[in-house]
């Protein structure tokens, strides 16, 4: 393992980019193993989730360890309420929440698991390899005895086992002979120092002696026995060694063989990078002139249109020039008319009978020209509107030539919309399509039209993030075969939630009740167990017993900020209450005796009591909705007491939305981004998400949407 750089086929400073961090781009210091076998500094891993925690949860506690990465509210009003529910429970005893972020290698999501940081394996080779080239980088650069007073000596050797540096006259003096550090593992001058033994991050006692094939990582004999890899096929670390390190040198020996093939294959692919530059530049010259022609078409309709237009005005405007000249040879016809005036004063009747017959015929043609009054032409142009709507659209569609390369098709049914947004489309040629682009803009209010973002996509889904909050956004797709590429899909349209998406999962110690609850080992999903035990308290029905809420909240609270979350209510539930409450509501809730109590009194058993009621317009420390029977009730108003308004159908997934700085919280139908019902509540204290179940019932949290993880290929 410590071989001789020098006898390296390949010199060790040819390696830097193998050996740099992608997330500091600086070379490696104590680099972790990621689960999609990456690696990355362990100062990187903990600024991700540090940048992540500040995201999407910006509550937290600064008392956040390595094992839990996330930043957890512990207040002391949630204490008092896991004391009075579970005793003898103490502080920060919760198990931490599975944190999940991007590689910044291969950018798919890694998931730490319950021990954060502490679950993963320090790279020791590739620490080595990092200290091999810094030493080959600096060269005549010493390294100094960790001992010696000042001025310090040059070390000549390092001490494994005491992790220092020393010269020979303090390595004499630290390491006496007969002693047992005499007999300690010293190698030459080095700053890394690593373990002899790899010991297990779950198991700290117990030294690493198996290889799990299924996960691709070490495990001691606990993981096996009855850790979680129990059910996994494990094999011998000799064996794993032998068998790696045969595969790896044959791949090496197989690439050195074929040195001459790559280095022709090299210049190939030169020959056609330049050969593409060509091509590429040819094809946007022919674009080019599709375009000029295309322009040419438009101008030459465009004056073709126009001409039209002014011939129809000129005529229009001869016709009301002349209409207006006839019109004004009536007020002209005044004379005409003290003319007629004088010529009934006339007494012989062969004169005026001479006279008057001519004149009569002016007369009449102007009053008939009074009577009918009429535009000689229209003003409207109605006629002469441009109809490019058809054009346009093909215009729009314009494109490469599809070679018969069919429109992919968004499949609505599984896109959505959450903390990120997630597309899914299908494609009848699949085949035949190389890639996909996925487009996407935002919509404004005004109809604005924005750019749209381009995504290539080897597969036919994507998952987009970035985008605003409470905005829709535009989305289609289009499939690319070589350059040539189909027309786009028909857009989709989605709605993103109106606060960034706050994650949780169920808290299985305060308030649970585990003998009416089941709750699934992800701690997102919760179901009401209306069996047997329901059946022997019915027993003591003659005596006024009755059967009560069962809680469940959120394992992390609220204290400022705008938050939204989603879940799902199972279709068979019975009776459901979602919504937020504050700690000190929590705290009186759990403390009062469940056997006891009556619904009566309760502060939300549906019953007529009218306890969430009665102060509809006071604010209360909580708002709890209720769900069932695959209905959605609106909790009674002042303004509306109509059963037929306070009914609605229950929605695929329910969304909540709280304002913690306003006091104000919203339930939102996910499926259209519609909010259903809000009204005022009391943020003094931390709010946590809560749940109530009474009978048979499920509530299944939504899962963030996140990139898949990689399709791991074995390697044994």
């Amino acid at each position: 393992m410590e071989g001789d750089a020098s006898d390296s086929l390949v010199s060790i400073k040819n390696i830097e980019r193998e050996l740099i961090c992608p997330a500091c781009k600086e070379l490696f210091t104590h680099p972790l193993i990621l689960p999609c076998q990456h690696s990355i500094c362990h100062k990187c891993v903990k600024e991700l989730l540090l940048t992540l925690d500040d995201s999407f949860n910006e509550v937290g506690s600064d008392n956040s360890n390595q094992s839990s990465p996330r930043l957890r509210l512990s207040s002391p009003s949630m204490d008092k309420i896991d004391r009075i529910s579970r005793p003898g429970w103490k502080r920060n005893s919760l198990t931490p929440k599975t944190t999940t972020f991007p590689c910044p290698g291969c950018e798919h999501n890694v998931d730490l698991g319950e021990r954060g940081i502490n679950g993963l394996f320090r790279n020791f080779t590739l620490e080595t390899i990092v200290e091999r080239y810094r030493q080959a980088a600096r060269a005549a650069t010493a390294i100094m005895c960790d001992l010696c007073k000042p001025p310090p000596q040059e070390s000549t050797k390092s001490c494994m086992d005491c992790s220092a540096s020393y010269c020979n006259e303090c390595f004499k003096i630290y390491h006496p002979w007969g002693t047992v550090k005499a007999q300690h593992e010293y190698v030459g001058p080095t700053t890394n120092f690593r373990p002899k033994v790899l010991m297990c991050p779950e198991h700290e006692t117990e030294r690493i002696n198996m290889y799990c094939e299924l996960c691709r990582r070490p495990v001691c004999h606990l993981c096996k026995l009855g850790g979680n890899h129990s059910n996994h096929h494990v094999t011998t670390m000799s064996t794993a060694y032998k068998t790696l390190k045969e595969k790896l040198s044959k791949d090496i020996d197989y690439l050195i063989g074929k040195e001459g093939q790559v280095k022709s294959q090299i210049s190939e692919l030169n020959l056609l990078m330049k050969e593409t530059e060509c091509n590429g530049e040819r094809a946007k010259e022919e674009a080019i002139t599709h375009f000029e022609k295309l322009f040419e078409i438009l101008e030459e309709r465009k004056s073709s249109v126009l001409r039209a237009i002014d011939a129809s005005k000129k005529l229009r405007l001869d016709k009301f020039q002349t209409q207006v000249e006839e019109y004004q040879g009536l007020l002209e016809n005044n004379g005409l008319v003290g003319y007629a005036q004088e010529v009934l004063k006339e007494t012989d009747q062969s004169c005026f009978v001479q006279t008057a017959k001519q004149l009569h015929l002016r007369i009449h043609k102007a009053t008939e020209s009074l009577k009918s009054f009429r535009p000689a032409a229209q003003t409207s142009f109605e006629d002469y509107v441009v109809n490019a709507s058809k054009q346009t659209e093909l215009l729009g569609e314009l494109s490469f030539f599809s070679s018969g390369i069919d429109v992919p098709e968004i499949n609505e049914d599984q896109s959505k919309v959450y903390n990120n947004a997630l597309i899914n489309w299908h494609h009848p040629e699949k085949d035949k399509a190389d890639s996909y682009v996925l487009e996407y803009r935002k919509i404004n209010k005004d109809e604005e039209m924005m750019p749209w973002n381009e995504i290539e996509v080897c597969g036919t889904s994507k998952v987009v993030s970035d985008l605003e909050e409470n905005c829709h956004y535009a989305f289609r797709v289009r499939a690319y075969k070589g350059s040539i590429c189909s027309p786009c899909s028909r857009e989709l349209i989605l709605h993103t939630p109106p606060a960034p998406v706050f994650s949780f999962l169920f808290d299985e110690k305060c308030g649970y009740n585990n003998e009416h609850l089941l709750l699934n080992l992800k701690r997102d999903r919760v179901e009401s167990r209306a069996g047997f035990n329901i059946l022997l308290a019915a027993e003591r029905i003659q005596v006024g017993y009755y059967t009560s809420l069962d809680y469940i909240i959120g394992d992390i609270g609220i204290t400022k900020g705008k938050h939204f979350w989603a879940f799902r209510v199972e279709p068979y539930s019975y009776l459901v209450k979602v919504g937020v409450a504050s700690s000190d509501k929590l705290q009186e809730w759990l403390h009062s005796p469940r056997d006891a109590v009556s619904p009566r009194y309760e502060q939300d058993s549906g019953h007529d009591s009218g306890s969430e009621d009665a102060c509809f317009d006071s604010s209360q420390p909580f708002t709890l909705v209720t769900v069932g029977m695959k209905k959605f009730f609106i909790p009674k108003s002042p303004t509306s007491n109509e059963p037929e308004n306070r009914v609605l159908p229950m929605p695929t997934s329910i969304g909540i939305f709280l304002d913690y700085d306003k006091g104000r919280v919203s339930f939102y139908d996910m499926d259209h981004m519609k909010c259903l019902y809000e009204r005022q509540v009391d943020c003094s204290h931390t709010m946590y998400p809560a749940f109530a179940l009474m009978g048979s019932g499920g509530i299944q949290l939504e899962e963030p949407i996140t990139a898949k993880y990689l399709d791991y290929h074995e390697d044994m």
